[in-house]
């Protein structure tokens, strides 16, 4: 019983950052303010400020972290049991039933087998519901790059002058296949009005599939968005894509969830690798459900950093695009890549070039002191 004891002390250690953030993370209510780890200036040697990936800075829920340290001792059995766990909990939470949810190694596993279930090259041989990918341009691109495998013809159609998926032509230009909207955006952190895409889905022929994104959906509190959820049990040809790896702070652990009508799911689990989600994961995001005040404090804390650096970006004249995420997407008025060039120079990492957005920079929204040791290199370089 005591080499359990020691062993699980040192699993919580390995847990890094999360444990970290755990020791310094004050208790959980909506009164707390949010930790702040000290961020060393930009020099040569200092810590990395890493804004570049739209991370949960924060981590998991303090419950998360319990939880997998009590769950060591069942590392050695496959995850049965606490996947069933996380479906009920998933079902309960989106008011659908148990063979609707569909877990992932992270939403990116739930693209990728959309990909492969919906997308392939067209032939006259070609299974029942495979076509091209369409998608915006900019947006997240992994869905690209699995179609592409596939053979699919994959089409970018440019967001709108409002930085909204511009559904109209995506509709025009699906082949059957399936036709992807990150939404609120990736990278541009803007939203596609509710309205306009209940439309969408309501207009679309059942043959071409919708794949709605809402890995930031519990970011988004814009009065003109919603999330499709509540649409799939009148359209077969709707998923929804869910991610633990945003505000619940699990982006290293993976966990993602697809929620469809039972016939969907059923088309996608054949391409699916058994057990790809850990017991780690399971556990974790099981326990950041059923902790509220990991999206109150996590919606507060992102809100109040992306106020600050959004504020200072204004005094320097920099105008933004209005961002429903835990990322914003600004105008350099200068090409971007030798600015990102120069930050990383400087400790200091930010989003990739977008190239339909050259002059463009993404930034994720961190703790103010990192926001802070940004503000302080983005203003030496740009002087």
């Amino acid at each position: 019983m005591n080499t359990i004891s020691i062993s699980r002390r040192q699993f919580a250690r390995l847990l890094g950052a999360g444990a970290a953030v755990a020791a310094v993370r004050p208790a959980l209510s909506l009164a707390v303010t949010p930790p702040t780890t000290p961020v060393t200036p930009p020099a040569a040697g200092a810590t990395v400020v890493r804004l570049s990936s739209n991370e949960n800075p924060y981590g998991p829920s303090t419950k998360a972290l319990k939880s997998m340290t009590d769950a060591f001792g069942i590392a050695c059995r496959y995850p049965d049991a606490q996947a069933e766990a996380l479906v009920e909990a998933l079902a309960k939470l989106n008011g659908v039933s148990g063979d609707q949810i569909l877990l992932g190694d992270g939403s990116s596993e739930i693209l990728k087998l959309c990909a492969v279930t919906f997308t392939g090259a067209m032939t006259n041989e070609k299974p029942a519901g495979r076509g091209n990918l369409v998608a915006a341009d900019p947006t997240f691109e992994a869905i690209l790059a699995y179609a592409k495998v596939r053979g699919a013809e994959t089409v970018k159609v440019p967001l709108n002058a409002s930085f909204g998926h511009d559904l109209a032509k995506m509709g025009a230009a699906a082949k059957e296949g399936l036709v992807y909207i990150c939404n609120p955006n990736n990278p541009t952190a803007s939203i596609t009005p509710k309205n306009e895409l209940r439309d969408f889905i309501e207009k679309t022929p059942r043959e071409t599939m919708i794949l709605v994104d809402e890995a930031y959906f519990h970011y988004a509190d814009s009065a003109d968005y919603e999330s499709v959820i509540p649409l799939i049990k009148d359209h077969p040809n709707l998923l929804v894509a869910r991610t633990f790896s945003k505000i619940f702070g699990m982006a290293g652990l993976r966990c993602g969830y697809c929620v469809a009508q039972k016939e969907t799911i059923e088309r996608m689990r054949p391409h699916q690798m058994w057990d790809s989600v850990n017991v780690m994961a399971l556990v974790a995001a099981k326990s950041n459900l059923e902790d509220p005040d990991q999206l109150a404090n996590g919606r507060r804390w992102n809100s109040e950093a992306r106020s600050f650096v959004i504020g200072e970006l204004d005094k320097m004249g920099h105008k933004q695009i209005p961002s429903q995420a835990n990322f914003i997407m600004f105008d350099l008025k200068r090409p971007v890549v030798p600015v990102i060039k120069a930050l990383k120079e400087r400790n200091v990492q930010v989003g990739r070039l977008f190239p339909a957005l050259p002059n463009h920079m993404r930034l994720t929204i961190g703790k103010k002191a990192e926001m802070e040791a940004f503000l302080a290199a983005f203003r030496q370089v740009m002087a």
